[in-house]
This record gives structure tokens, sequence and C-alpha cells, in this order.
């Protein structure tokens, strides 16, 4: 393929992508709770979702009653358990919507008495050792969730109906720290109980030993049991958005420029090509050659002597001499 065919190639590739961009959706805004999903009864809350700068219009909808509404944040001046259930938003620019957002989950706590929580052997634990935490309710709650502050989401397991245990096997450092647990029912899944009284956790013998940092989850979290899952994600940042969107745009403008140089310079090379293939040769218009001179004739009076014809008149002849006209090929 020529230079200037792949520079074509390439330039339609990138005006292909442009288009597809164009008519594809636009990127999934973020939605959150603030300042937690978690939302005790009787206290505010702010549901709000985060698109791009310039947004013609937001949308947010309640998935649990299917009701939806175009704005950009929802206020709960008191949460009630009605207000509870998943939610998901999404935003509108000219006529092209975005990928819906990732679902939020808002729970209303205190709808039940608080479980209480221990640790099993005990809430003292040496590094390197066993330990299980234990979270137990006089209801009949299927359905129970861990916490521990600084983590961004709960270990959720379902166990025995009256309680549940969360073993955390080969405990380090960054197990230490303060546990709470819930309790709830899997046929209202956003409905829980109060938080149980805080248990701190201590790991001795870690004198040296780095720790996480608070932000990040301990490394026993595929350590749990087998019915443990994380309950919620990390929620993304507009930043990361915002900064996805001004990457694809320029690397859009990077391969339409690469294509346009590919393209001149296709061209260049088969002018190039061309000129070496067919040299042009200019001669000045003074200096133009000129036409051949005519054939000698022999006189037929049969003497070798005579003029070659076109030969100046008044000038001695030449020496006879026989012309040799070459044969045309």
């Amino acid at each position: 393929m020529s230079p200037s065919r792949s520079a074509l190639f390439c330039l339609g590739l990138c005006l292909r992508q442009v288009i597809q961009a164009q008519d594809g959706p636009l990127p999934k805004p973020t939605l959150r709770a603030l300042p937690s999903p978690l939302v005790p009864l009787g206290t505010p809350v702010t549901v709000r979702c985060q698109g791009p700068p310039g947004v013609d219009l937001y949308r947010l909808e309640e998935l649990r009653s299917g009701k939806y509404m175009n704005v950009a944040s929802l206020s709960i001046p008191a949460m009630e358990h009605t207000s509870a259930g998943p939610y998901r938003c999404s935003y509108q620019n000219g006529s092209r919507w975005s990928l819906p957002s990732e679902q939020l989950e808002l729970v209303a706590t205190g709808i039940y008495e608080k479980p209480t929580l221990s640790a099993q052997p005990g809430p003292e634990v040496s590094l390197g050792g066993d330990v299980t935490l234990q979270c137990r309710s006089k209801y009949g709650f299927d359905k129970y969730a861990l916490y521990k502050k600084g983590d961004t989401g709960p270990y959720k397991g379902p166990e025995r109906w009256d309680r549940a245990n969360f073993p955390i096997i080969t405990v380090t450092a960054a197990h230490s720290g303060t546990y709470r647990c819930y309790g709830f029912s899997s046929s209202n899944p956003y409905l829980w109980s109060a938080p149980s009284d805080p248990l701190e956790l201590v790991v001795t013998g870690t004198s040296g030993t780095p720790s996480q940092s608070p932000t990040e989850a301990p490394s026993s979290t595929t350590q749990l049991s087998r019915d443990t899952t994380i309950f919620s994600k990390r929620p993304g940042s507009t930043t990361g958005l915002a900064h996805q969107d001004y990457t694809k745009g320029n690397l859009v403008r990077i391969c339409l420029g690469a294509a346009i140089l590919l393209l001149l310079a296709g061209i260049l090379v088969e002018d190039w090509r061309s000129r070496k293939k067919f040299p042009l040769h200019w001669v000045p218009a003074v200096h133009r050659p000129l036409p051949p001179l005519p054939r000698a004739q022999k006189s037929q009076s049969g003497q070798g002597g005579g003029r070659l014809v076109g030969h100046p008149q008044g000038l001695p002849p030449s020496e006879p001499q026989d012309v040799v006209v070459p044969k045309r090929s």
C-alpha cells in the first residue's frame, strides 16, 4: 500500500471513530450520598449526580418506585423508610444521553434495635493469629453487615438466623481498628437496624510493622467467610471523568494530525517518484537543436565529383566522398 493510501486509510479510521464517538452514548456520571449512604432515621441526606461541565439536563431515578426527577441533586431533610432504596442518574447533552451511573443504595438505619458485636476468643489478638467477629441479634435477621471505621464499605454475609460470624485469618496490623455491625432482612434489604456498640480490635506485637492507611480496605477482605461479599463500591470521581473526556479529545486530535501529516508525506513521495520516472528536460529557447542535414546525392553523369545538396554556391567543392547512410533500426 502506497504512503498516500495508508494516510487516507488512517484518516478514514480517525473520522469513523470521531463519528462513532459523537453518535454513541456519553460517559456515565457519578452518584453519591452526602454525608453517607447509611442514613439514621430523621437525619438529613443529599443524593447528588455529577457529570461533566455544561450538562443540559440531569435525570435522577428512584428505582424502587420507578419515579424520576429532572434534577441533579435530591435533598432529604429527614430520612424516612420510604426514601430508602436504590437510585440511579444520567444526563443529557443535546439529543444524546449518557450511560447510567453506578447504582447507589441508600440505606435507612435505626429501624430495629442494635445488635451486639463481640470478638472470639477476645478483642486482643497477636500478630499472625486468627480472630472471629460475631454479630448477634434477638431478631430473626438473615443478613448482617460489618463495618470497620475508615473503610469504604461493609462486609456482608448471611449466617445463622441469630448471629453472623466474620472470621479474620492471619491478622495483620491493618486489621486493628473500630468495628460495628448491622442486622437486616433480605426481604427489606434497605432497612437496617441501628449500629452495634463499637468494638475495638487490638493487634499486639505490631511494633515496627507498617500499617495501611485508613482509606484502604484490610487485606483480609478475601479471607472472610465464603458467604461474605463486598457490599458497596468506592464511588468514581468527577476529576477522573473530566480527565477521561480530555484524554479522548486529545487522542482524536493527535490521530487526525498524524493522518494529515501522513497524507501530505504520501503526496510528496508520489510526486517525487513520478519526477524520477519521467524526468523533465528543460531546453532554453535560444539553444534549440538544429534539424539534421539532408542526404548527399551523386550526379547522374557517373562521375564521382559533385556537390552536396544544399552546399552554398560559389564555394569550392570538397573532395568526392561516399556518404554512408546509417540503417534505421
